[in-house]
């Protein structure tokens, strides 16, 4: 994880790095399992600043479960704080059916066979080991957070179709409908929020370890463009770190009592939105489009990733449908017209709305001051936008629990 709160601490230095791996090593061979050092059964091992990844091949007696437990426990104080297992457990010795007990066939833990639909002479091997994966979390397992009443991700399947302007608009547009709002910018290899709310220049104080969200027109937002220095500053990180860098964010702000925390995703279907549908408890997804084909087929992936994560779609927003001529007022569909309600229609959600393709809307974000904040001659779409989210989004809620303590 990508820890922003210890900016004053040194990293590391090789040494130090190496007297920590050390230690690592030396607790795993202090672990055994049976008579044998853990050690000795691991086939495959990579370290990730705070994470440890173990491939290993464990006797068939084995409690993956525990093991991870144990060694989490082990590990923590040499500074690994999250633990992955593949594990392989061999075949159960084989023997006659007379001569096996009656217990003998609930004796060996449940499996699930990672190697399932591989090559037939695979499948037909009698000694194959299959592999234990634990199930990722779901959104059904998710809790509620205690301060948030509905999370709302808005998504798009690929980049510049306006998700970002829409994004803002839409959290500002709740807002005015007298609703508690959040914004978090997940988008972090491009975050715009910090600009597009006229807060560039503005750092989140920490208070008690945790971030204070930046207050932008009433909205309580944070985004990794806040804690970064300039605005040429790149993020180029793989994805473990931009993944754990989204759950700082999330996990690690004081946010405030909110009727809706609306998060801006990164286009794509990628690390990002996977660790988002299986860790925080979105109350449902709203999928920004263009008309244009190659644009649709991208939004069809970000639905069926919503449908196969159980991240209800609230519905469908068409961005640049018309296009109005400031000279002639010839009004012309450019990049055609129909896709959001063909879309709309096949999953069978609701069209929340479709934005003209407009300078002035371009021109409002730029400067910090977007249409709803304005209340400019575009603010009405998005209101009505938000009202068509409120329809319905009550019956997706998820249950708060209210002795949750953090």
């Amino acid at each position: 994880m990508f820890n922003f709160m210890k900016k004053k601490t040194k990293p590391e230095t090789p040494e130090q790095q190496a007297q920590r791996d050390s230690a690592v090593d030396k607790a795993l061979l202090s672990y055994h399992v049976g008579d044998a050092s853990i050690a000795t059964m691991v086939t495959g091992l990579e370290r990730n600043d705070h994470e440890l990844t173990l491939d290993l091949r464990l006797p068939h007696s084995s409690d993956p479960e525990v093991i991870q437990q144990e060694l989490g426990q082990l590990l923590r104080p040499h500074g690994i704080e999250v633990i992955h297992m593949n594990v392989r457990l061999p075949a159960p010795p084989k023997a006659s059916s007379a001569s096996l007990p009656k217990s003998s066939a609930t004796s060996m833990p449940k499996t699930t066979d990672a190697m399932a639909g591989s090559t037939q002479s695979q499948a037909a091997r009698s000694d194959a080991e299959p592999a234990i994966t634990k199930a990722a979390p779901t959104q059904a397992s998710l809790a509620a957070h205690p301060r948030i009443r509905h999370i709302i991700v808005v998504a798009s399947g690929k980049g510049g179709v306006g998700k970002s302007t829409t994004t803002v608009n839409i959290a500002l547009a709740l807002q005015k409908l007298g609703h508690k709002v959040g914004v978090l910018d997940a988008d972090i290899y491009g975050p715009s929020m910090p600009t597009m709310l006229g807060v560039a220049d503005v750092k989140p104080e920490l208070e008690n370890d945790q971030f204070v969200p930046v207050e932008a027109h009433g909205l309580a937002m944070l985004s990794i463009g806040s804690l970064l220095d300039g605005d040429n500053t790149p993020v180029a990180w793989r994805g473990p770190k931009a993944t754990g860098a989204l759950m700082q964010l999330y996990n690690q702000t004081n946010w405030p009592q909110l009727d809706y925390l609306v998060i801006d995703m990164p286009p794509g279907t990628g690390d990002i939105q996977l660790t988002l549908a299986q860790r925080i408890p979105v109350t449902g997804s709203v999928i920004v489009t263009t008309p244009q084909h190659v644009a649709l087929l991208d939004a069809q992936k970000g639905i069926e990733m919503f449908n196969k994560t159980n991240i209800p779609v609230l519905g469908v927003v068409e961005n640049m449908a018309l296009h109005t001529c400031s000279n002639c007022q010839h009004t012309e569909a450019i990049f055609g017209k129909g896709g959001g309600e063909m879309i709309a229609e096949q999953y069978h959600v609701p069209l929340l709305g479709q934005l003209p393709l407009a300078s002035g809307i371009r021109a409002q974000v730029d400067k910090g001051e977007p249409s709803v904040l304005a209340d400019d001659e575009f603010a009405n779409y998005y209101i009505n936008i938000a009202n068509n989210i409120e329809t319905n989004i009550d019956k997706f809620a998820k249950p708060v629990d209210d002795k949750r303590i953090f």
